[in-house]
């Protein structure tokens, strides 16, 4: 099985907004108990919520990506 965040930049790159990610994501690990640990216990890591878990790294994954696109806008100016 892939790691764990591969599988949220996944599901962040096939869904154009978060509440569907969230959504595929929440029926994922709902249909998958050996997924759903794997969540706990990464939850338990990064010291997130499992509520929560999954919306923070979306949140720091776009932001990343956008300071990406900074850093190439930057460098063309």
């Amino acid at each position: 099985m892939k790691d764990i965040t591969e599988l949220f930049q996944d599901i962040i790159r096939q869904n154009r907004s978060l509440d569907i990610a969230e959504a595929e994501f929440k029926k994922l690990i709902h249909e998958d108990a050996e997924l759903r640990e794997q969540y706990r216990e990464w939850c338990d890591a990064v010291g997130s919520s499992e509520k929560m878990g999954f919306l923070d790294y979306c949140d720091e994954y776009i932001e990343s990506q956008d300071s990406i696109y900074d850093a190439l806008n930057d460098y063309d100016e």
